[in-house]
């Protein structure tokens, strides 16, 4: 008896050294209605001339962040699929031939479907272009990131179960006020699902000229969750994720992945990898051979900073979707610890939480410890499920909370990572309080693979520069 509560006292020292012991914040947020933004509002605005594109968004094109992918629609007729650009604004020197589809839905047709390549492209430089004809035509401006190298420093957005709600609108603002060069996107966009038969495809184009804001000008990396599955024997449409894939591209062949809803960028310093929560995974499924290999694929000398993106948490404490990950934990937390992946971002929650570095490994059914513990070799894990979609806040948490868990809160928000070098990021998590941006939760993140005592007496003085001084975090991971 004694031993066991001195092993249980060691891991709650454990848990307290490695940051602050676990917060379950009191914060009740006052909410706006969750409920969709109505179609007439300035938001969803529909571009003025015949044919005009809209629903522009960009995405990264390929491996190593030299090439993005343009997508649009035309609402009347095909048009052009065109992309002329520029190193200064009205001045586009070079052009690029893109594609056109469109697709049904039920009874819903879509517009005309543009997604054009953009290849060869400098680091580092700001380029403006423009789509569409005549009068109708409309411009834009992007930027690429640094060339990847391990001190590049750059500043992701994290956002995750947007929806079109005045909460949405508001996540989408403060976001946009961060600073942050560039989106990962953790799944469920639209909540058109939540829609019937035409209705359906409407929300999409209002979902999409709603991001155009920011998704024309800076690359989102996308993630699926559950409700771009849209499965509907009702209505006839009975082909998972029909209108993500139509609508959403992603650069999935650059890292040899089978599958557009599965793969890997590197962008600065970061190698990103995006997993599907639902899509095979388990021995043996094309998912799984490809993260066997891509993980090996991962030069931390030249991208020291890991991190996955999916949509369902492995780790989460709210009564709500409670040990949905559990089944992609058990195959792939493993593979996590020993790349030592440094942050895995996830959705689906719609509430906000934060984990310490832990890890379920040893327990496997028949025997050994059946519940998380410390391990400085794992991840932290970090669901960002509260971008502010109809449904609502998930309010209702496990009390008490677990040990492994060290601040939650159901609000809305997005959160930013901002990469200073090899060594060292600052996460914040920023809560939308009816209308104003507050940080709420932050911390100096270290890199699992840089950061240990090893690897820093390895460092020259020249990297050692780049370490910042300022240190406004609560706590050291």
């Amino acid at each position: 008896m004694l031993l066991h509560l001195l092993f249980s006292l060691s891991l709650v020292l454990t848990f307290i050294e490695n940051g602050n012991a676990g917060i379950t914040s009191a914060f009740v947020r006052t909410q706006w209605p969750s409920v969709d933004i109505p179609l007439a509002n300035e938001v969803f605005a529909v571009p003025k001339g015949y044919n005009a594109p809209q629903q522009v968004h960009i995405t990264q094109g390929d491996y190593d962040g030299k090439a993005v992918i343009i997508s649009w629609i035309t609402p009347d007729e095909p048009g052009s699929s065109q992309v002329r650009y520029g190193l200064s604004e009205g001045k586009y020197d070079f052009t690029a031939e893109g594609t056109v589809t469109n697709y049904t839905f039920y009874n819903y047709k879509s517009g005309y479907i543009h997604q054009c390549l953009v290849t060869g492209l400098q680091y580092d430089t700001k380029y403006y272009y423009e789509i569409g004809k005549g009068d109708s035509a409309r411009k834009f401006w992007f930027e690429t990131p640094p060339e990847v190298d391990p001190d590049a420093s750059y500043k992701f957005g994290i956002i995750g179960d947007l929806g079109q709600t005045y909460n949405s609108l508001s996540t989408l603002q403060h976001y946009m006020q961060s600073g942050a060069k560039s989106v990962l996107f953790v799944g469920d966009l639209s909540y058109a699902d939540r829609y019937e038969y035409n209705d359906v495809g409407v929300r999409w184009d209002t979902w999409g000229r709603f991001v155009e804001q920011s998704a024309a000008y800076q690359p989102w990396i996308w993630s699926a969750g559950n409700h771009e599955i849209e499965f509907f024997p009702n209505m006839g449409e009975v082909v998972p994720f029909k209108s993500f894939l139509y609508r959403y591209p992603t650069p999935y062949q650059a890292s040899r992945s089978s599958n557009p809803l599965w793969y890997a960028i590197r962008r600065a310093s970061a190698h990103i990898i995006v997993l599907s929560s639902y899509s095979p995974f388990v021995k043996y499924t094309p998912q799984w051979h490809w993260l066997k290999q891509e993980l090996k694929n991962v030069n931390r000398e030249k991208t020291p900073w890991l991190i996955v993106l999916m949509h369902v948490p492995i780790y989460n404490s709210n009564e709500a979707h409670f040990m949905e990950g559990e089944s992609m934990r058990s195959v792939f937390e493993r593979w996590f610890i020993k790349h030592r992946v440094d942050v895995i971002f996830a959705g689906h929650v719609h509430a906000y939480e934060r984990s310490y570095r832990i890890s379920n490994i040893h327990y496997n059914v028949s025997g050994g410890d059946a519940y998380p513990v410390p391990d400085k070799t794992a991840p932290i894990y970090i669901t960002v499920g509260d971008g502010g979609n109809q449904e609502g806040l998930a309010s209702r948490f496990r009390d008490p909370q677990p040990d492994y868990s060290a601040f939650r809160e159901a609000s809305y928000g997005h959160s930013t990572l901002e990469i200073k070098n090899r060594t060292h990021a600052f996460y914040h998590w920023n809560r939308n309080d009816d209308g104003n941006k507050v940080t709420t939760d932050s911390f100096t993140l270290h890199n699992q693979y840089w950061g240990s005592a090893r690897r820093r007496r390895k460092l020259n003085k020249n990297h050692l520069h780049s370490v910042i001084s300022e240190r406004p975090s609560i706590a050291r991971f």
